[in-house]
């Protein structure tokens, strides 16, 4: 029997890590997941083919990050989370709340603009189209808090709370479309919080803290809302197949447990990239003002000094 019209089979055997892990690809994320690897390495090696370098530590984030897509799209995960919430959930939260984050430490836009070539002089090549967008009025609106966070909180309880959520279960397109759109909305969240990446929308590091514990709290009571209910809230998971063995509340309680979890961990590495990215930042500013004293003397110190000195001689 067929499950969604996804032409997979309802006879799956109970859930386990081992079959879950089994090679079973879906052909858009697998030929997308290559192609990501493909540019990324290009970029590299046309960097490095110049004699330009390029973090090992951003190459393998990104690597990771795509893995990480792939490892819950092209195996058995993939087809259990059809049938099976909990999956689902697993899934739902790697490609939204791990594999951005991963992505954006990767700085794979900033490797773009330093690979491409520069186009002619009046004429628009890839790099300048890319800079165009990232400095359009639609970035800066994407990018802003007020509709990114709306948007995080938005895809879980409208997605899931609503007849959406079964609507795009009932299609493989309308499967591969909700992922692609928990995965969207992963980066646009993160990238103005912990980004690499220049965009139109960056506030100081305090505001992004700010932005990272808005939108959290809602992901952890979607959690708790799941685990509480007396009753299976989504349609697609009301009747799980007999041969997984499992029970559809149970089930969806372990759904809301994930969810719970992920709201915690993610927020943790964010907030560690966050402190080590502010550091630095610190770092290269001091070293700025230390080459700028150099230059000219130091200035500004001796201004400083100067009115320190005609404090004291009108208070004589």
């Amino acid at each position: 029997m067929d499950h969604s019209g996804h032409g997979m089979t309802m006879d799956l055997p109970p859930f386990t890590l081992g079959r879950g892990l089994e090679f079973s690809p879906d052909l858009f994320f697998l030929f997308g997941s290559l192609a990501a690897l493909g540019l990324y390495g290009w970029g590299v090696a046309r960097l490095r083919g110049r004699g330009d370098t390029w973090g090992v530590g951003r190459t393998v984030a990104f690597v990771i990050g795509v893995l990480s897509i792939a490892l819950v799209t092209c195996t058995k995960l993939n087809d259990y989370g059809m049938v099976m919430f909990s999956v689902h959930m697993v899934q739902h939260m790697v490609v939204s709340m791990v594999s951005p984050i991963l992505l954006l430490l990767g700085a794979p836009m900033t490797l773009a603009l330093r690979a491409l070539p520069v186009a002619g002089r009046g004429s628009l090549g890839p790099r300048e189209l890319l800079l165009k967008l990232l400095h359009s009025r639609y970035m800066r609106i994407v990018t802003h808090p007020a509709f990114t966070i709306p948007m995080f909180i938005a895809s879980l309880y409208g997605l899931y709370f609503t007849p959406l959520f079964d609507f795009l279960m009932g299609s493989k397109p309308g499967h591969i479309a909700m992922m692609v759109h928990f995965l969207m909305v992963g980066l646009v969240f993160f990238w103005p919080i912990m980004g690499i990446d220049p965009g139109p929308h960056r506030p100081g590091y305090v505001m992004r803290m700010l932005e990272l514990f808005a939108g959290m709290p809602f992901h952890a009571f979607f959690g708790i809302a799941l685990m509480m209910a007396t009753e299976p809230m989504v349609k697609a998971y009301t009747n799980p197949p007999t041969s997984l063995g499992v029970d559809a509340l149970t089930d969806q309680n372990a759904a809301g447990g994930i969810a719970w979890a992920f709201s915690e961990i993610p927020s943790v590495l964010v907030l560690i990239a966050l402190v080590y990215q502010w550091y630095h930042s610190e770092q290269r500013q001091a070293v700025r003002k230390d080459r700028a004293a150099d230059r000219d003397g130091d200035k500004e110190l001796e201004a400083y000094n100067a009115y320190l000195a005609s404090l004291q001689t009108r208070g004589r």
